[in-house]
């Protein structure tokens, strides 16, 4: 009973500690210096982002998230709410 205990709180504890997550998502519709700003105000809204680094140059935002409350698809939706598709890059 003490090793199915002791395993069940192993595996809650390992839940609980969710691994951050990392996703490049490309923003071709990044036009001006001024778009990074309103992509990544968007971003950062959803609850889980820890980190959002995005670039017009290169006209893609690599996000760091929780995947127990962030997904792709909320990150995807919040830059095409704002007016900036985007897509994961591969």
């Amino acid at each position: 009973m003490k090793k199915l205990f002791l395993t069940a709180m192993l595996a809650i504890a390992a839940a609980a500690q969710a691994v951050p997550q990392i996703v490049t998502l490309d923003v071709p519709g990044m036009t001006c210096a001024a778009c990074p700003i309103t992509v990544k105000k968007a971003i950062s809204k959803i609850d889980g982002v820890s980190k959002v680094e995005v670039s017009y140059e290169r006209r893609q935002a690599v996000v760091s998230f929780d995947d127990a409350k962030a997904s792709v698809h909320k990150l995807t939706e919040a830059t095409g709410n704002a007016g900036y598709p985007s897509t994961v890059r591969r």
